[in-house]
Formats: structure tokens, sequence, C-alpha cells
């Protein structure tokens, strides 16, 4: 098995990718140890001093290490000997159902308009926006709308969360997408 890896706009992140299915459709995040508590890998990284969230795409794995003293070249050689060991063993990702994947979240009900208006945001997200966002780690999922203001909320995950350009992406990419397909948004905003 050969695992690439590559960097994101996120130094603080790193993407691996093992070369096969991940998740089996969605996505994973885990914030803390306690999280990844349902999942074999993510425990295993978390096991590694210095990880500090994980991610998992459909096809890919990142690792989010803390602003202290280890540098990637340190990190790099046991995350990759857990990414293998998981792969090696056969072991399911989760044990059970319990995670949260892609789209669960922010599910309001919305009716007439603002259904149609929320639909479009969606639609925009999931053609659009979320596959370049995977392709530096990341994703990128909706939260709410609020149609009194015209308020989009998303929440940036992977590689996404915590990066040094994630808001210039939001304002500067996303926001004047939606904006131009879907002219009831106003502004995005990001759900920490």
């Amino acid at each position: 098995m050969f695992i690439q890896t590559e960097a994101t706009p996120n130094p603080q992140v790193l993407k691996f990718i093992p070369g096969q299915d991940v998740t089996g459709g969605g996505t994973r995040e885990y914030r803390d140890a306690r999280e990844a508590a349902a999942s074999s890998l993510a425990k295993a990284l978390f096991d590694i001093e210095g990880v500090t969230r994980v991610f998992f795409g459909t096809d890919f794995i990142t690792v989010t290490k803390g602003d202290g003293d280890l540098e990637w070249k340190h990190l790099k050689p046991p995350v990759l000997a857990a990414i293998m060991d998981f792969y090696v063993s056969g072991a399911a990702l989760e044990a059970g159902a319990g995670a949260a994947a892609d789209g669960a979240h922010g599910e309001g009900t919305y009716e007439g308009d603002t259904a149609q208006i929320v639909a479009e945001i969606k639609d925009l997200l999931d053609t659009r926006i979320r596959p370049s966002v995977a392709q530096d780690g990341g994703d990128i999922l909706f939260d709410r709308y609020e149609p009194d203001t015209g308020v989009v909320w998303l929440q940036m995950r992977g590689a996404c969360s915590g990066c040094p350009s994630s808001s210039a992406t939001l304002k500067a990419g996303v926001e004047n997408m939606l904006k131009h397909y879907v002219p009831e948004v106003t502004r995005v905003e990001q759900t920490l």
C-alpha cells in the first residue's frame, strides 16, 4: 500500500491519500480524542503526540497538528504507520453508526420560497464549492439560512477549519458565488 501526502493551504494540516475509500460516503470530523473513541483509526491518530484534529473525506484523511514544536517531518511517519496499520487490519472505520456524516448538520425546516433558496444554496455548495474545498483537504457544510437578513451560515471542516486563508475563501470565493447565483443571499458567515 502506498499512501500519498499533500500539503494543504493550512500549514497545521497535512492531507493523506491512501488510494482507497475512507468513509464509504460523506465526511467525518473528530475534534478531540473523546470524539475519536467511535473510530479505531481516529483513536490511533489521536494517540500520536501532537495530533489535535482528524478529518475523514471520502478518499482522504487530514490530520491537524498543534502549534507546538512538532514538525511534520517528525509527525508524518507515525501518522503514516497508523493509517497503514488500520488498512492492513481490515477493521471498520467506525464502531456503530453514531458518527455525523456530511449534510446532517443544520437541517432546519424551511418552507415556500425559503425552501427553494436553501435548495439552491445547497446545490451550489455540493456541485461547485465542496469539490474544490475537498481538493485542499477540507469540507464546507450548510448550517443555516436566515431569510430575514439573507445571511448564510457555513461550517468549515478538515483542513479548512482554522486555516489562515479560510476567511478569504469564505468571503471572496463562496460569498461571491452564492450572491451571484442566489440574489437573496446578502453575506456568508462561518459557524464556529
